[in-house]
């Protein structure tokens, strides 16, 4: 209340980018830290910055088509699941979006090479950022029905 912030953005083992980890390291959120700061903070709005799931068949489509994304690695959907399950309000997932958006561009331009018209690969473009967002918010985050 002093402070007149409205929401406070933590640190439990998210990080922005699609390398969120190192190869062979195992994905782990410090939800330990999230339930103290719930204690402490009863009802007020946690967010979590960096919490992409960087999703391997658009990591896959991206390296495929031209992409060097070795090692992309990003925080298990069950994840942010449990997350969104507290007081987390907000989960911030943008690598995600760019992810499906530049799998998609790449894909449409290698199969249609003479295509230069941008209404031709940013229709299909579009179409995996909707199809991704309504994923996240149906299965991930638990938002539907919610505005």
């Amino acid at each position: 209340e002093r402070t007149g912030v409205d929401s406070l953005a933590i640190a439990i083992g998210t990080s922005h980018g699609a390398y969120k980890f190192k190869p062979g390291q195992k994905p782990q959120l410090r939800f330990d830290i999230l339930e103290e700061v719930t204690e402490r903070l009863p009802g007020f709005p946690i967010v979590l910055h960096g919490s992409s799931s960087v999703p391997q068949e658009f990591v896959e489509i991206v390296n495929k088509y031209g992409g060097k994304m070795p090692d992309a690695i990003g925080i298990p959907e069950e994840m942010l699941r449990e997350a969104a399950k507290s007081a987390v309000c907000k989960i911030n997932i943008d690598s995600d979006l760019r992810l499906a958006m530049t799998a998609s561009i790449r894909k449409f331009m290698a199969e249609n090479p003479d295509v230069f018209d941008p209404r031709g690969y940013l229709k299909p473009a579009r179409q995996a950022i909707k199809d991704m967002v309504a994923h996240k918010i149906e299965h991930v985050l638990g938002c539907n029905d919610k505005a």
